[in-house]
């Protein structure tokens, strides 16, 4: 078995799947889901899957469930926001957001909440400075 190469499903518990798909096709503009016959929708992004399942209760989670690496974040949150995604804001000690961004390390990073409460996340690579992160001295 050969993990490293297999294709990864994050699954997303949702109370309200016809409420989940609306929000994941039209304001995320992912193309339509695959219906499964367990119930499970199933998106492709990349080479991932993200597979939406039917929970009563849903899950809280307190972590970012999944997050989406993009290439121009501000472009992203513009876009995200003009079909009417909200995104979260945060100032806490070492953390804390400027038009909805925080930089983290090598990376910036966006979160919003779906529908069902899972938290989801637009991350960017940036570049680390020269002399940084390389092992050099």
């Amino acid at each position: 078995m050969q993990l490293e190469s297999s294709q990864v499903t994050v699954m997303l518990p949702v109370r309200d799947l016809a409420r989940a798909r609306d929000f994941y096709e039209r304001l995320l503009a992912l193309p339509a889901g695959q219906a499964r016959p367990d119930g499970k929708v199933v998106y492709r992004c990349g080479g991932t899957e993200i597979a939406l399942f039917p929970r009563d209760e849903g899950t809280k989670a307190e972590h970012t469930a999944l997050s989406f690496r993009v290439e121009d974040i501000r472009s992203s949150i513009d876009q995200l926001e003009g079909r009417g995604v909200v995104f979260s804001d945060y100032d806490l000690p070492g953390f804390k957001t400027e038009g909805h961004v925080c930089v983290l390390g090598s990376e910036k990073a966006a979160w919003f909440n779906d529908t069902e409460g899972n938290i989801l996340c637009l991350h960017e690579d940036i570049s680390v400075p020269p002399g940084q992160g390389s092992g050099a001295a």
